[in-house]
């Protein structure tokens, strides 16, 4: 059979079935990409029918998938928005930090990974899906709850953070000397505040280039520009995904609107392709021995992202069942942990780390909407009624 034959076909075959597993993961109420996980996972290495024909298409959209899904996450911010947003929840940026990436630093010394591994597993630990958690935010109807700033608040910083952390990592990865990896870093952080101080002054002038009323220039535009800037960006070592990140947030008004209307089904599609390409990399073989440790990791970071989202709220003036809230809808991680994951993997560090952030990622995709709804149920608001009520008893009693 002709090579571009069976390139039809698998993909085709690949995507109806993706396809299916979407109104699956629908009907059942939780995120498809632990279902585009396992579908990469069944035609991979080790897996059932592995996709050779058309491995190289995946890793393409792959690429644009990540590409696409920092853009679109750029959109919805404005330079402005973000600055204000760091000033305001600097201090919940930081308990973040501290209490997620840790863990996972520690986790990979704990491993005998090196340093450079436990640098990896701190971003993939450390990072939220805010992809997953604002889905989960919409669909149980907390838009306009008190504690819903706070935990987009928490994401912002942590989409930001990682303009920052993802040029590090890629000196780190990479090896370079001490000086080498300085100047590497330098120039990227560099490169970075120059884009944020060009979108916060001129981001009205780049958006002047598009024209918002015609889709098709619209779309072919923006798309070519964030392209073009990720592209860039990874010629100077900071990754493609920040400068498509950078891009969004460049641009505003009606054009970022349209741009994001339009954009939208180009990104679900290629955002799947990347997690299903995740999946296709990963030696399924090598997910059951990684299982047990993915487990006791993600036991640990999502109480200490539990942990986060409660103290956060509560700085805020939050009452009780909205620290609960905050806290348990911050547990999914998804797209950045991946993300992560792949750059550390494809430099050749630590190839067990792909495996581990798989399941990893799989666990907590799948219990952080579950989470998310424990503070709404009965037991639950039972036993924050019974645990205020022992507290007005005590301090009764303590009053002389």
């Amino acid at each position: 059979m002709h090579d571009n034959t069976l390139i039809l076909i698998e993909v085709g075959a690949l995507l109806l079935g993706m396809s299916l597993l979407g109104r699956l993961s629908i009907r059942i109420g939780i995120s498809p990409i632990p279902f585009y996980l396992i579908a990469g996972l069944a035609f991979g290495e080790g897996g059932f029918i592995p996709l050779d024909a058309s491995s190289d298409f995946f890793a393409i959209g792959s690429e644009i998938g990540v590409i696409l899904l920092l853009a679109l996450l750029g959109l919805e911010y404005t330079a402005s928005e973000l600055l204000t947003n760091l000033k305001q929840s600097k201090t919940a940026g930081i308990i973040d930090a501290l209490f997620n990436a840790l863990p996972g630093a520690a986790f990979a010394l704990l491993l005998g990974w090196g340093p450079v591994a436990a640098v990896a597993l701190a971003g993939i630990t450390w990072v939220s899906s805010s992809g997953v958690i604002a889905k989960t935010i919409r669909d149980l109807g907390r838009i306009s709850n008190r504690e819903t700033p706070t935990i987009l608040a928490i994401l912002v910083i942590e989409d930001l953070a990682m303009a920052f952390y993802l040029p590090v990592l890629s000196a780190v990865v990479i090896g370079v000397s001490l000086l080498q990896g300085a100047i590497t870093v330098a120039i990227a952080v560099g490169v970075v505040v120059l884009i944020l101080f060009l979108a916060l002054r001129f981001g009205h002038v780049i958006s002047r280039i598009f024209t918002p009323e015609h889709n098709e220039p619209l779309l072919l535009g923006v798309l070519g520009l964030t392209m073009l800037v990720a592209g860039l960006a990874a010629q100077v070592n900071v990754s493609a995904a920040v400068g498509a990140f950078l891009v969004g947030i460049a641009l505003s008004g009606r054009v970022a609107q349209n741009a994001g209307e339009v954009l939208t089904p180009l990104r679900d599609l290629f955002a799947a392709v990347f997690f299903v390409f995740f999946g296709l990399a990963t030696d399924a073989r090598e997910l059951i021995g990684m299982l047990v440790p993915a487990i006791v990791l993600a036991a640990i970071t999502m109480a200490t992202k539990v942990a986060t989202g409660y103290l956060s709220a509560k700085r805020a003036g939050i009452g009780v069942p909205g620290r609960w809230r905050a806290g348990f809808a911050l547990t999914a991680r998804g797209e950045f942990s991946i993300v992560i994951a792949g750059l550390a993997v494809g430099a050749g560090v630590a190839p067990l780390l792909a495996p581990l952030a798989t399941a990893y990622v799989l666990i907590t995709v799948i219990l952080g909407p579950i989470l998310a709804r424990v503070p709404d149920a009965r037991w639950f608001k039972g036993m924050l009624k019974r645990r205020a009520a022992v507290a007005r008893d005590r301090a009764q009693a303590a009053t002389p």
